[in-house]
């Protein structure tokens, strides 16, 4: 259930001028032949950290009604990162640039249904769930090697099984942090990308919930009355920029401090919605810059407990100016999101 990244791919995307070194270039790729719990042990005994894996799929959105293009997020970053330039500001040799969940005959199925007909919704969702099992059992042998996974592209659905295979390899639920409009706290009405957090929390994998930049009239009565029963915590868009009763930075610590609760290991979710005029699966023309994600991201990776990041939504096809400048804004912001969590683990304070 994975297509590991190729040589061969790697030339597709990477663009070589003389004189110069692309990240692509210097990145490590999977052995094909190699056990994937073996290739994955490898890569932690030559010093490597970091596991870059892609989920092109828009089925988690559409199972939410919404729209499709969440599948280009990955396509999108790859076309970015690969050709940064590289220099002594990253060791990429600690980056395995893993490959893709395999989903294409999922993604294909899904889009042939119609989202606003019961009957094919239902199906979209079912699609959802067996997605979520694909993303889970590629995932756990990722956390059980002591890597840490930065997960792109598809619906924010993915985080319920992120959550998942983390609770299942540290036996405990996991503290997360969203950046995001939406809680995502949907009732539990079938999958989709609307309710991962709300499933994960039914299901116990997951404990401490904060999300920043909640917009209060972007989410239901019943998904916020279901999140208050969770116990989670959320500092709205509203209280920040509206009202300035705290600044981002006085929000980002309070979302730190409540991620530290307990012993539990940290989620970083990030929903690129949450960034103003980002071509995502549900457009915001009301959100954080670009900077302010790309702090959320860092300030948190520097947390020793923090295991993963997970950048959802980015759809490229959503640009008002068309694919093409869609594809080069995703690729920019991801890109940027993902330095931002390699460079806060590299500066990750000492454990005590």
């Amino acid at each position: 259930m994975l297509q590991r990244f190729s040589s061969s791919e790697l030339t597709d995307y990477c663009i070589r001028r003389s004189g110069e070194t692309r990240i692509g270039q210097q990145l490590r790729l999977p052995d094909p032949n190699m056990p994937y719990p073996e290739l994955l042990a490898a890569h932690k005994a030559a010093g490597g950290q970091f596991v870059l894996l892609g989920i092109a799929e828009s089925i988690g959105p559409r199972a939410n009604m919404g729209h499709g293009g969440a599948e280009l997020g990955w396509q999108a970053f790859l076309q970015r990162f690969l050709n940064l330039q590289h220099n002594d500001n990253l060791a990429t040799s600690r980056i395995l640039l893993l490959g893709q969940i395999d989903c294409a005959e999922l993604q294909q199925q899904a889009s042939t249904l119609d989202n606003q007909n019961p009957e094919q919704l239902t199906q979209l969702r079912q699609l959802c769930a067996e997605l979520d099992l694909r993303v889970k059992q590629q995932l756990i042998p990722i956390f059980a090697a002591g890597l840490y996974p930065i997960v792109i592209g598809g619906g924010h659905n993915n985080a319920y099984p992120l959550l998942q295979a983390l609770a299942e390899v540290s036996g405990q639920p996991v503290n997360c942090a969203n950046l995001d409009p939406h809680a995502d706290f949907r009732p539990l009405e079938g999958r989709h990308s609307g309710n991962g957090f709300s499933y994960a929390s039914a299901a116990g994998c997951l404990g401490h919930y904060t999300v920043l930049g909640l917009d209060l009239q972007k989410n239901s009565a019943a998904s916020l009355t279901m999140l208050q029963q969770a116990a989670a915590d959320y500092i709205s868009y509203q209280q920040i920029v509206v009202r300035q009763q705290l600044s981002y930075q006085q929000a980002l610590d309070q979302v730190i401090e409540q991620s530290c609760h307990g012993l539990a290991d940290i989620a970083i979710e990030l929903d690129t919605d949450s960034i103003q005029a980002m071509p995502a699966s549900a457009i915001n023309y009301s959100g954080f810059s670009t900077g302010q994600a790309a702090q959320f991201v860092f300030q948190l990776a520097r947390l020793p407990r923090a295991r993963y990041l997970h950048l959802a939504e980015a759809a490229p096809a959503c640009h008002p100016a068309g694919l093409t400048a869609g594809i080069s804004q995703c690729g920019q912001v991801l890109a940027a999101l993902v330095l931002a969590f390699i460079d806060g683990k590299t500066q990750q304070p000492p454990e005590i």
